[in-house]
This record gives structure tokens, sequence and C-alpha cells, in this order.
């Protein structure tokens, strides 16, 4: 099972306040944004959907607070990105040991990892193709039931396509 958050840009306007902009923090300065947790296996269906969060709370409280982490088995692993280390269950990349290299098991398991993490990627593309997730969201901010619910309707969505258009086809 994999795992991935989305971050989902929204424009402000010109007469928003810092301390609005902080609450939902983005990189960008002119966007800020919402967090949803996306999990997928590894036949690209979209698997759980998390509710939306600010873009300010950090990607392991989403994990911690979604339930994942409890409905995961001992033989299921979540491959994540490097913010997740040392949770259980979860699967992260190897990091450099400061002032050293990793060596070449380490950067064997990293490849395996990433490479399998491009599934979630290839979702998080789809998921953008729809104007509600990929653009700027239009709706009321402060409502996240109304966000959550669109999130999970534009999932489901997806799935459906999926179903119908596989990413990739494998041939067994």
């Amino acid at each position: 099972m994999e795992e991935k958050q989305v971050a989902i840009q929204q424009q402000f306007q010109a007469s928003d306040n810092d301390q609005h902009k902080a609450y939902y923090y983005s990189k960008s300065p002119t966007n800020c944004a919402f967090k949803i947790q996306i999990a997928c296996d590894f036949s690209h269906r979209i698997l759980h959907v998390s509710e939306f969060y600010h873009g300010s709370v950090h990607d392991i409280k989403i994990l911690r607070e979604s339930g994942l982490l409890e409905h995961t088995e001992q033989t299921a692993q979540i491959i994540a990105g490097k913010g997740f280390v040392g949770e259980a269950y979860v699967t992260t990349p190897r990091k450099k040991p400061r002032r050293g290299e990793l060596t070449d098991e380490d950067k064997n398991f990293n490849r395996d990892i990433n490479s399998t993490r491009a599934a979630i990627e290839n979702i998080n593309q789809h998921l953008k193709i729809y104007a509600n997730l990929g653009g700027v969201y239009r709706g009321a901010i402060d409502n996240f039931h109304k966000i959550t619910k669109t999130g999970h309707v534009v999932s489901a969505l997806c799935n459906l396509n999926l179903s119908k258009h596989p990413i990739r086809k494998y041939t067994t």
C-alpha cells in the first residue's frame, strides 16, 4: 500500500491578512494549500482518502489522525516519503548519513522504493486532471466537511476512470 499527500492550491484575495495565510500555509506566496492523504494499492486503486487539512499541518500528523495505521496489518506495509521515518508499518527511503555516503545496498533499496512510489505519483496526476483538485478551489475554504466530500467524490471518479483505462497494462 502506498501513501501520499496531495497539496491543493487555493488562491488568496489581496485583502487576506498574514495570519490567514500562515493558517493555510503554502510555499507559494500568493496561494494557500489544503492537504489530503491518498493511499492506493499496486493496482492503482485508491483505497483510502483522509479528511482535508490546512497546509500547515505536518504530513505525519495527518497519517496518525487518518486512522490508516490502525487498519494496516503487520503483513502490509505503507511505502511513504522521508517525512515518515520511524512510524510503525511505514517503509521509507534510507537517508544519507551525515558526512557519509549510502551503501550500494541502500541505494538499491531506495531505487526499489522510489520506483514503487511512482505509482502514487501517477494517481496524483490523474486526480489533478479534475479541476477541483488540480486548480484553484473556488468554494468556501472554511467548510472542510464540504471540501472533504469533494475529495472523496473526485477519488471515486478517478477509481472508476482508472478501472476502465488503467495506467499500466500488466502481462502475467
